[in-house]
């Protein structure tokens, strides 16, 4: 099938659409908001509405704002710098959003988020139902990290991952992620003006993911690599990703045209549950749990639930209920799931048959150690 007929395929199912914007983006090269490219995505964005499709921004700019009105050269190196240039640079990102919405009589709605805030299922949950409202009174959330307070323990990284988060979180059906080239490339276009633009990637391979390997810029964390990451991400959850170039004029309607910009990929056809999807690319492994060759193959070709006889041996702290690393023998990770026992009970049972857990650890226990339900296999995905 033609490209712009599985766009349009695709663009008629899409009732609610995350679109991810970069500092780059957003910013001129003097590090100042480019209120040209804000007026450009705002105008085009309450035309998507118009057609009935809930709008999500992911926005990035918080600390690029900052360092454009502290006059600095350069992203700040120490994080409480960085904290202090995205508390400074926040309020002039969203005064700016308020001002040109309110030109339409539409109503934003910040929403600053952590890592903390996602991993929690019902934290999560609750993030949720608090973006539905928002969007049944019309306005428009605007989410970025809380970059103010986030240390790295509960950072995401880049907006890039946290807009793929989103997707899940917001039950979207569609994400665009906006950056300054025009899509994905078989070489770098900036050094290379012989290469190609790639119109349709059917899937994130590690070929993509070596052709998008390259060096970020001085004012966002990410660059194509991140994005790739987060389409991949996304895809899982059976959303399709349009990466396009957001500095010229006109190309988020050019996406919802169904126009030929930008790189679509496409879903994975095996695709995720919310809650599986939140396990794998949400939650954060605490340990590891080591599996022999039979329980490897138990996971990942017959779909079962890890019992205790397969576990050869246990890495970290972690408590029940938290997400640990599947590994086999060998050190390679190819599952995740949530624990039904804490470490110190798993090193208890490990190689045991199941009739023994009870008498091992003196109570009423689960029989599985994951339930196939908690558990995410990485290569049922392909």
């Amino acid at each position: 099938m033609p490209t712009r007929e599985i766009r349009k395929q695709l663009l008629g199912k899409v009732h609610r659409v995350v679109i991810k914007l970069g500092s780059y983006v957003l910013t001129t090269p003097s590090g100042k908001l480019d209120r040209k490219v804000f007026s450009d995505v705002v105008d085009s964005l309450v035309q998507v509405r118009e057609r009935g499709i809930d709008c999500i921004l992911v926005s990035s700019g918080a600390i690029a704002s900052g360092i454009g009105r502290l006059g600095l050269k350069t992203r700040p190196r120490l994080l409480e710098q960085e904290q202090a240039a995205a508390a400074i640079g926040q309020i002039r990102l969203m005064g700016l959003y308020d001002r040109l919405f309110t030109r339409h009589t539409i109503p934003v709605a910040q929403v600053l988020l952590t890592h903390g805030d996602m991993r929690d299922r019902r934290r999560f949950l609750r993030a949720r139902q608090t973006l539905n409202s928002v969007l049944d009174y019309g306005a428009v959330p605007i989410i970025n990290e809380n970059d103010t307070t986030v240390v790295d323990e509960i950072r995401f990284g880049d907006n890039d991952y946290l807009s793929s988060l989103v997707t899940n979180l917001a039950q979207a059906d569609l994400l665009v992620i906006l950056t300054d080239i025009d899509g994905f490339y078989d070489a770098d276009p900036r050094t290379q003006p012989d290469a190609r633009l790639i119109g349709l990637l059917e899937t994130v391979d590690e070929d993509a993911e070596k052709l998008a390997r390259g060096p970020a810029s001085k004012i966002g964390r990410g660059g194509m690599a991140t994005k790739l990451k987060a389409a991949k991400t996304a895809a899982s959850y059976g959303i399709p990703t349009i990466i396009a170039n957001g500095k010229k004029p006109g190309t988020l309607r050019a996406v919802f045209d169904g126009a030929p910009v930008g790189t679509l990929i496409l879903p994975e056809k095996n695709k995720l549950t919310g809650k599986k999807h939140w396990i794998a690319y949400t939650l954060k492994p605490q340990g590891a749990l080591v599996l022999d060759a039979g329980a490897r193959d138990a996971l990942e070709k017959r779909l079962r639930s890890l019992l205790p006889s397969g576990i050869v041996s246990v890495e970290g702290d972690f408590d029940a209920g938290e997400c640990v690393s599947c590994r086999d023998e060998s050190g390679r990770e190819f599952a995740r799931g949530l624990t039904a026992y804490g470490s110190e009970a798993v090193n208890k049972i490990k190689g045991l048959k199941t009739a023994q857990i009870s008498a091992v650890l003196g109570r009423s226990v689960n029989r599985e150690v994951i339930h196939r339900d908690d558990l995410v296999v990485f290569s049922a995905l392909k």
